[in-house]
């Protein structure tokens, strides 16, 4: 574990990720944040968050947490590309397949598949290069990917400005009787399981809407909208109000159709070029396996 030390001397008051985003050139202010939240950065000692004021005199201390080394292969896998240019590329990822290697999955990831097609750009290293958002293995759809470290830093500060709108399908368990909504509830990790996502009064803002694209008898078919990107934030949020996805090993009910995964699907993804300033929409279809579900689903 390596640590960097930096003395605030200025007399205006200043946000410490605003502050260190200017200092660390190598990381995004989404980077900044995420090891803020994880506790990676202290000032005097103590962790603190992401809105935290900078005074003169403060001592902030950086821990940069060092990787597993994983040798990445480049690795010939078909994925579906939607869109791609000198900067980015616009993936529809397949449900199952892991978007970056992990010490359980070394290989067969989007990483591995596109590193085999393109040059990636190299701000998160070795295991996830070009990877400015994230979506779960079981989650299927589209996601954006930098080609160039330029893009990268771009897209993260748009994705942290909520300059990227994403719109999901979720098939969730009940009737929903509304037919649009907004859960407005904050997420962090959960204390008593580490490798959950959980509501809790001192997490991040979380704001995800929804809307109802079709009713069945017991399930119904919504399109969500995230105002922000929280790990797991629609099957947390779906979950809390009782509406938990179809198919969630981890948030779901034991009893539930099976999926292989929770029914997720990333729908559609618009925003401006990072470098041209196009804008630029792209959309899928809902994909074929939550299709088969619905068809044997009483109306």
């Amino acid at each position: 574990m390596e640590a960097k030390i930096i003395k605030y001397t200025s007399q205006t008051v200043e946000r410490i990720d605003k502050f260190l985003q200017k200092e660390l050139s190598e990381l995004s202010r989404t980077n900044i944040q995420n090891l803020i939240s994880e506790g990676y950065i202290k000032v005097d000692g103590k962790e603190i968050k992401t809105n935290f004021k900078l005074k003169d005199g403060n001592e902030i201390t950086i821990e940069y947490k060092e990787p597993e080394e994983l040798d990445v292969v480049k690795q010939d896998i078909p994925v579906d590309i939607v869109y791609e240019d000198s900067d980015l590329i616009v993936v529809n990822k397949a449900k199952g397949m892991v978007v970056h290697p992990s010490a359980g999955h070394r290989d067969g990831t989007l990483v591995n598949a596109l590193l085999f097609h393109s040059e990636l750009s190299s701000i998160n290293g070795t295991i996830r290069p070009g990877i400015v958002h994230r979506i779960d293995k079981d989650t299927s759809g589209l996601l954006v990917v930098a080609k160039n470290d330029k893009a990268h830093v771009k897209l993260s500060e748009m994705i942290a400005n909520k300059d990227v709108k994403r719109k999901y399908y979720a098939l969730v368990h009940g009737s929903i009787k509304h037919d649009y909504g907004t859960i407005d509830a904050p997420i962090a990790r959960n204390p008593k399981e580490r490798k959950e996502m959980a509501i809790i009064d001192e997490g991040k803002p979380s704001i995800t809407h929804f809307k109802v694209v079709e009713r069945f008898e017991k399930y119904t078919l919504i399109e969500c909208e995230l105002e922000t990107g929280r790990t797991h934030q629609i099957r947390v949020h779906m979950k809390y109000i009782n509406h938990p996805l179809v198919g969630d090993p981890v948030y779901g009910p034991r009893k539930t159709l099976n999926a292989n995964g929770q029914a997720l699907h990333s729908k559609s993804i618009e925003f401006n070029h990072p470098i041209t300033g196009e804008h630029l929409y792209f959309e899928t279809p809902i994909p074929q396996y939550m299709l088969d579900i619905m068809a044997k689903l009483d109306k």
